[in-house]
């Protein structure tokens, strides 16, 4: 009879008595959806810049008329009851104005005077006196307004709402699959989001009259400021 080594009959062994490997736990089955929720509000605060071109033949004669009608803006916004806080010039340059000679060739250009250009940003906390402000700004000597943007300077309560309505709208969704598949919801898995900013929508009631007796205001509608979450949700299912 032959005689089987120690060291393999110790090998066998080893195998015999070790467990085999453990199945890797199932994946939970589950369920995702995704929830969507909007909600808006009137806004309470505005933006607009207001802006100054001067020309004259030098730049001290441009930059000085233009300093000037700056000074008339800022006298006219805090008439009209506008921080310091609130006005920021948001743009300032100056450029030659140059003439170019016509038929010759080579012909350098003739500088014939400079532009000055200062923008003033401005944030009006009175939507009802946005109007009114326009038309200040625009007395007062600005020849160009741009940028009027509506808003709702403090939107955490709104973007809340949204994401429970967003949530409340995924678990809606959830259930309705659940229950055209025979199955049942468990616990909620995983939630991610996602949350687009807020924008503009018609708003009639808010437009603007007449500032004073016989003084037209620009018609301005403020709209209403949307906020939109959406949630993606993977529930368990049992």
């Amino acid at each position: 009879m032959p005689i089987v080594p120690r060291l393999l009959l110790s090998i066998t062994l080893a195998a015999l008595a070790a467990p085999a490997p453990a199945a890797e736990p199932a994946a939970p089955r589950s369920i995702s959806v995704t929830g969507q929720g909007e909600t808006s509000g009137k806004p309470d605060i505005a933006t607009l810049d207001a802006g100054v071109q001067t020309f004259a033949g030098t730049v001290i004669e441009a930059s000085r008329d233009n300093q000037a009608i700056v000074d008339r803006i800022f006298a006219a916004l805090e008439k009209q009851g506008i921080a310091e806080k609130d006005i920021q010039t948001a743009n300032y340059s100056i450029w030659p104005e140059q003439d170019w000679p016509r038929g010759e060739t080579g012909g350098k250009p003739r500088i014939t005077g400079y532009r000055v250009s200062n923008t003033v940003h401005v944030k009006v906390r009175d939507i009802e006196a946005v109007g009114k402000v326009l038309a200040a700004v625009t007395d007062a000597g600005a020849n160009s307004v741009n940028g009027v943007q509506f808003g709702v300077e403090n939107t955490d309560a709104l973007e809340a709402e949204a994401r429970r309505l967003a949530m409340a709208d995924a678990r809606s969704r959830a259930e309705s699959l659940a229950a055209l598949a025979g199955v049942e919801l468990g616990d909620v898995l995983t939630i991610s989001m996602s949350e687009s900013p807020g924008y503009p929508r018609p708003y009639a009631a808010a437009r603007m009259e007449m500032a004073d007796a016989g003084a037209p205001v620009p018609g301005i509608a403020p709209g209403e400021q949307s906020v939109t979450v959406s949630l993606h949700v993977t529930y368990a299912i049992r």
